[in-house]
């Protein structure tokens, strides 16, 4: 059997395990350890997995992770877990839609202290469902409201998603962050432009509330000054190279912290559930890291992704049909892959592939995250459904779905955006300091 051969029925075997639910981290190190005794030998293979693993954790960036997750678990803590939403209601509930509208844009500030597309969804949904069904909204498309919005925390900076690629594509972190402000922005934006259409074509979808006085307003405003300022300092900074990101993350830290005695929250209790939830997710997707690196690994020694490069090169297809072939092919394996799963799968194969086609790194780690986002909400899986299903348990499946269309139709124009037009990603780093 060919090395190539060995490739693809290492990744046949992957999908396999994944499919089998076989936790990622699991999955992704067994096949890359067995498919490595395959290729080499089992003596070499162990070695080379110790070698592999000890490089990674002893990697500097990969402090990053905690801390910045170490911050959102302090932020909630603190309270700051449904401000966003409450402060866009005051400002845009009394529009048609103006309700959807405020949870997009809480999914968005909230996406800016999380990280997490599940843990956005599930923070302003438990939040703004109940509040948009009293209003009269029609509870499918108050789902798929919510449900898109939460995929903003995947991709707006400091993106957990976003982090894990940096650091298994060994790309610059901070520059993936700055790259991911303008798509973030837009991505909101995009959602916003179909609540809006949607509720002009048929009213009844989103009827308006009552409006709030200025006063009220300006009062709700000033309750998330401090996480504004929080978010701007850190996320800024580490734009104009203040910080590097582990220093930005660290930063954060103490703010959070800071945060937390000025809402009158610094307590043990609280801080030590913080300390635990931060320690738990780190753990497992530290493993779930080792292990997409020696998948990586096992398929840079098989030498597929060699194979599909030349391939492509002989085609001779531009470059932007091979990168519309790779987008389908992302939402095709989204329809049943978890998000991390299907970066963690695709990246060693497809990163290759953009940067022959002479596409930056940068970018394709927006384009990923972006197509990984989709399949948080286009069936079957669509877990940011099944979450907001969870907090709207009388509100059919079907109907969750029917509501998402409008957003799913954003999110493909969206994609073709940042196809079409690289420069919305790399515009802003090429910005940076340094």
């Amino acid at each position: 059997m060919t090395p190539e051969l060995i490739g693809l029925a290492g990744i046949l075997g992957l999908l396999v395990l994944l499919t089998m639910g076989v936790p990622i981290g699991v999955s992704l190190a067994l096949t890359g350890v067995l498919g490595l005794m395959v290729m080499l030998s089992p003596e070499a293979a162990l070695v080379k997995a110790g070698v592999v693993v000890f490089e990674v954790a002893n990697k500097y960036e990969l402090g990053v992770l905690p801390l910045f997750l170490l911050m959102a678990h302090l932020c909630f803590a603190a309270g700051a877990s449904r401000d966003f939403f409450d402060v866009a209601a005051r400002f845009v509930g009394h529009r048609r839609g103006g309700l959807a509208l405020a949870s997009i844009a809480g999914c968005a500030g909230f996406g800016a202290i999380s990280g997490s597309s599940l843990a956005t969804v599930a923070t302003v949904g438990s939040a703004a469902l109940p509040e948009m069904r009293r209003a009269g909204y029609s509870p499918g498309f108050a789902a798929g409201a919510l449900a898109a919005g939460g995929t903003l925390g995947a991709l707006i900076p400091p993106s957990g998603a976003l982090i894990v690629f940096g650091i298994i594509a060994e790309v610059s972190i901070g520059r993936l962050f700055t790259a991911a402000v303008i798509p973030g922005i837009s991505q909101a934006l995009f959602y916003m432009a179909a609540v809006a259409i949607m509720c002009w074509l048929r009213p009844e979808l989103g009827p308006r509330s009552a409006r709030i006085g200025w006063r009220s307003r300006m009062r709700g405003l000033l309750g998330i000054l401090d996480i504004l300022v929080l978010v701007v300092f850190v996320i800024g900074g580490l734009m104009i190279g203040w910080f590097t990101p582990t220093e930005a993350a660290s930063v954060g830290v103490l703010a959070a912290f800071g945060l937390m005695v000025l809402r009158g929250a610094f307590k043990r209790d609280a801080i030590g559930a913080a300390f635990a939830k931060t320690l738990t997710t780190t753990g497992m997707i530290y493993l779930i890291i080792f292990g997409a690196i020696l998948f990586a690994t096992f398929i840079s020694v098989t030498g597929i992704a060699d194979l599909m490069s030349n391939t492509v090169r002989e085609l001779d297809a531009s470059p932007v049909v091979v990168v519309i072939v790779i987008a389908v092919m992302l939402l095709v394996l989204g329809s049943f892959l978890d998000g991390l799963a299907l970066m963690l799968l695709t990246t060693p194969i497809f990163l290759p592939i953009v940067m022959e086609l002479g596409y930056s790194p940068i970018w394709f780690g927006i384009f990923l995250v972006r197509a990984m986002e989709i399949g948080f909400v286009h069936p079957p899986l669509g877990l940011n459904v099944y979450v907001i299903q969870a907090i709207g348990k009388d509100i059919p499946l079907g109907a969750i779905f029917r509501g998402i269309v409008p957003f799913l139709i954003a999110d493909f124009f969206h994609l073709a955006m940042l196809i079409a037009f690289p420069v919305v990603t790399l515009w802003l780093p090429s910005m940076m300091a340094g």
